[in-house]
């Protein structure tokens, strides 16, 4: 086996999995406001960005030749039902709008979920006993999906975890003529403290409770198989598994089990852990490729992720991942 190791050629040649840049989604988070680029303090270098200052991070995403963004919304607005979720004005939808004037270069997923816009910062309806109502919630779920399409979303990505949410969107969006946008389900969603960052940055924090009554209990593996099974039945076109790298068991099973393509998410908390290691001297930069190979070689085709930046330019720079 050393003979091939022994030759940087050869190992480059032989190696079974690598990273390209096409294979990267950067999450964007867009603020209400105006002139705003402002560091978010537990995701060091991601910022939040008002519409005015968006351009000038998409014309840099381009340059870098990052294919597809993610965009996550943050609101001053909140209420009972979420209703700047689907306001046809709404954050994310002027975002859509504003990257489509800026270039056609970039795919745009837009998240699709409620805690960001709900008063009690979770993902559905409250029924009078303080739960998540699953099918009340559709309905709304359906109304953000039309409304993300009709401001330009090329691909929705549902993150809520409700039951029967991929046919309800589909069947929405089919009904108001966006046959042709596909849904990339966040379907096996784990409830995880590694998103804890991420709810910082998106204000999206339970207001009480938690959201272990609809996101994925972490103890589980076999239950994540049948999450991908439905959403798949249901037409979804990409599954994601999130998070990423305390997942990667979830991702091989759900590839060798499954002809579809998936994507996953290298959590707020993955970026941020890895970055505070290498600010402490304890791990090199050169961790962030091997992890990324890690989630290649498990199955991922796409990963979303807080490095996409670092790592174009390093793919640039012709780094050997």
């Amino acid at each position: 086996m050393r003979r091939i190791r022994n030759n940087p050629i050869l190992r480059a040649m032989t190696a079974e999995n690598s990273l390209d840049v096409k294979d990267l989604i950067y999450p964007l988070f867009v603020i209400e406001g105006e002139n705003i680029k402002q560091e978010i303090p537990s995701l060091p270098g991601v910022y939040h960005f008002s519409i005015d200052r968006l351009e000038e991070e998409i014309r840099e995403i381009v340059k870098l030749k990052i294919p597809a963004v993610i965009l996550f919304g943050v609101v001053n607005h909140k209420d009972s039902c979420g209703s700047g979720a689907y306001d046809d004005n709404g954050i994310i939808q002027q975002a859509c709008r504003k990257i489509k004037e800026v270039t056609s270069d970039l795919v745009v997923i837009t998240d699709l979920c409620m805690c960001e816009y709900t008063d009690h910062g979770h993902c559905g309806i409250l029924d009078e006993h303080g739960m998540v109502d699953n099918d009340d919630t559709l309905n709304y779920l359906a109304k953000i999906a039309v409304s993300q399409a009709k401001a330009g979303s090329d691909v929705i990505a549902p993150s809520d975890m409700m039951d029967f949410r991929v046919a309800k969107i589909r069947s929405a969006l089919d009904e108001n003529g966006f046959k042709d946008i596909p849904i990339m389900s966040y379907a096996a969603k784990f409830a995880s403290k590694y998103y804890g960052p991420f709810r910082d940055a998106a204000g999206s924090s339970p207001s009480f409770g938690d959201r272990k009554s609809y996101q994925m209990d972490f103890h589980n593996g076999d239950e994540a198989l049948r999450e991908i099974a439905q959403d798949l039945d249901e037409d979804a076109d990409f599954i994601i598994v999130k998070p990423g790298l305390a997942y990667l068991d979830v991702l091989a099973r759900a590839k060798d089990s499954f002809n579809t393509t998936f994507v996953t998410y290298n959590v707020s908390g993955e970026y941020a852990m890895i970055l505070k290691a290498i600010e402490c001297g304890i791990l090199d930069e050169s961790i962030i490729m091997e992890n990324m190979i890690a989630m290649k070689r498990a199955g991922a085709k796409m990963i979303i992720t807080y490095h996409a930046k670092w790592l174009a330019e390093k793919l640039q720079e012709g780094y050997h991942a």
